[in-house]
């Protein structure tokens, strides 16, 4: 049976060596956003943090540090919600093994919520200040709660049924928010929440929301679970979490009982002000924009309540661990929601939404003698059209029944397996002036950019060269490194000249290399630094998508443009440095650095994770 609280989550993990008390006071301002960054690269276990300064509250982070840790958290049902969604793909399978199948009714009935008489995180009183202040990065905004539970229903349909449970940071402290009163709503584009935002808008009036924190991990990841609009995030966490979820009706919106924290507030529905910056997943700061703001009318939380967190940053940090656990949980769902799809992956090197791989597969070949890309294309529009993969930003997909071997995980050989293939005169697709993640500041403004599609079919039409070129397209100016791709190079040492748009004199040098030994590579990418960029295959995929717009930084050499369509005749070229328009990158507080430098040199339970 999962657990019920997070109090039993945190006993059994320390029961079985997983989780680590530490009984030294720690400061939420940077310091324990510091430790929990090394421990989780260091593959270290969950830590309680006792003592922490400022608040009454304990802490708890890196309880999803690793992929074996989160299994061994929903050891008791991860099968269970295996077989539902296997039953969900194919509902006869329950009388073809029902052997298979026994324990799916109850895990069904488990995802129905239950309405409690009382609930535990009613029972005291408190306020934001007296709340853990965690602040991860030096230039974040404030403080903020970084595994928030956001529960809010639709105005005009009220009631669990359309419910929404999601993970939008909350800022607690900071900018123009009044102390204790106010706190920051964030949550981007293609999320629920702004459904119910919308309707609220409609209807006019106060919108409702309540924010937990804590309980059962489960609802924790049905909060981040990329669910079907209509498939309910609470009745994933009831089947996730092993027993029904509580909503206790205590006036306002349902609370959810299991809670160790509980905000309760009201939006105004066009009223906004400044939230962030923040150091967000890709690796560097989101800005401040306007974001709504919830009015605070009661913080609540349990006895001996556990207050626990993440940092997120350039990954992987542990919400990596979270996405192999959906894609392990969802994957194999993707074939019927997206036919003709046969494996996605988003990649969270280059910050997930950014770069997704896919395998596909050409079923018409009797009407496909070219060999050209044509069912895939298909397949990669309702990709794009499905909830969060929408964000995707540039999408390689190639046929399966190409290279049948192939597992989209492999991201380099993914790569690999593509550029032999590609032709750069027809198979690439961009999508203008659309919306991208909120956290890429690539395109130029907030949700604004462009696609990449770049689809691969038929034989392999080139091999791919590893050794580097005697001299740089650049000529002296370019300093030049093999990626840790086959066929990809990578081009340093010229600074960008900010003329309001493209460097026409750069442009116009590299169109004109059709000649140069260097386009055996079909692959060049412009970077500040290309030592560090083909260091690592991570380092690449990082500096690569998240520095990059395809409308405003894909090039090629023997560029042009056809009915409408762009294409080159030489390598492509993805202009990836940093640009004037982005945002800056993360960066450690030396203080901090050196401040949990030293309490690693005096010992203790963490030292050797330090």
């Amino acid at each position: 049976m999962g657990y019920r609280s997070l109090q039993a989550c945190v006993a059994d993990l320390e029961q079985h060596g997983r989780l680590v008390r530490l009984t030294e006071e720690v400061d939420p301002h940077l310091e324990a956003a510091e430790i929990q960054r090394r421990v989780y690269a260091n593959g270290g276990p969950a830590v309680l943090f006792e003592r922490v300064s400022g608040t009454a509250f304990p802490m708890v982070s890196n309880l999803f540090g690793t992929l074996e840790r989160a299994r061994f958290i929903f050891r008791d049902t991860l099968e269970t919600v295996r077989r539902l969604i296997e039953l969900k793909i194919d509902p006869k399978a329950f009388w073809r093994r029902p052997s298979r199948y026994w324990n799916a009714p109850l895990g069904a009935l488990r995802m129905i919520p239950k309405r409690p008489f009382s609930a535990a995180v009613m029972a005291h009183q408190t306020e934001i200040s007296r709340l853990p202040q965690l602040k991860c990065w030096p230039d974040d905004g404030g403080a903020f709660i970084t595994l928030p539970q956001v529960y809010s229903e639709h105005p005009e349909r009220p009631g669990l049924a359309h419910s929404n449970l999601g993970m939008y940071r909350i800022q607690l402290s900071g900018g123009e928010y009044q102390s204790d009163r106010e706190v920051g709503l964030h949550y981007q584009i293609h999320r629920g929440i702004g459904v119910h935002h919308q309707a609220a808008l409609r209807k006019g009036g106060l919108f409702r929301v309540n924010v937990f924190v804590g309980g059962t991990p489960a609802m924790a990841l049905a909060a981040v679970m990329p669910l079907p609009e209509g498939l309910s995030e609470l009745g994933f966490a009831g089947a996730l979490a092993g027993r029904r979820i509580g909503m206790f009706s205590g006036g306002g919106l349902p609370v959810y009982a299991d809670a160790d924290f509980c905000i309760q507030g009201t939006v105004e529905p066009d009223r906004q002000l400044p939230e962030g910056p923040f150091g967000d997943h890709l690796g560097y700061y989101s800005l401040a924009h306007h974001f709504p703001v919830l009015h605070v009318e009661r913080v609540t939380h349990r006895a001996n309540a556990i207050w626990p967190f993440t940092v997120v940053g350039r990954p992987p940090q542990e919400d990596t661990t979270f996405g192999e656990l959906i894609h392990e949980i969802t994957g194999p769902i993707i074939p019927t929601v997206v036919p003709g799809v046969e494996a996605v992956h988003a990649v969270d090197a280059a910050g997930v939404h950014p770069l997704m791989l896919a395998i596909g597969s050409e079923r018409y070949t009797p009407y496909n003698d070219s060999g050209r890309p044509q069912e895939l294309l298909t397949q990669a529009n309702a990709i794009l059209g499905q909830g969060q993969m929408s964000l995707a930003k540039y999408l390689f997909i190639i046929n399966r029944y190409d290279v049948p071997d192939l597992h989209v995980e492999d991201v380099a050989n993914v790569f690999a397996e593509v550029l032999r293939r590609v032709d750069w005169s027809r198979d690439l697709h961009f999508q203008t002036q659309t919306t991208v993640d909120t956290l890429d500041y690539t395109g130029g403004a907030l949700n604004s950019g462009s696609k990449l599609t770049v689809a691969a079919a038929g034989p392999a039409i080139r091999d791919l060269p590893t050794d580097a070129p005697a001299d740089s397209p650049l000529g002296e100016t370019g300093r030049l490194a093999v990626a840790p791709i086959p066929g990809v190079i990578a081009i340093g040492g010229r600074p960008v000249v900010d003329v309001g748009g493209p460097d026409p004199d750069l442009w116009r040098l590299l169109d004109s290399r059709l000649d140069h030994p260097a386009t055996r590579f079909p692959l060049w990418v412009l970077v500040d630094d290309a030592g560090f960029a083909t260091s690592s295959l991570n380092n690449f995929l990082w500096t690569v998508f998240t520095r990059s717009d395809p409308a405003r930084d894909v090039h090629g050499v023997g560029e042009f443009i056809e009915a409408k369509h762009w294409g080159c005749r030489g390598p492509l070229i993805i202009d990836a440095r940093s640009k004037p328009h982005h945002a800056p990158p993360l960066i450690e507080d030396p203080a901090t650095t050196a401040k949990v430098d030293a309490r690693a040199a005096r010992g203790g339970p963490l030292a050797e994770y330090l």
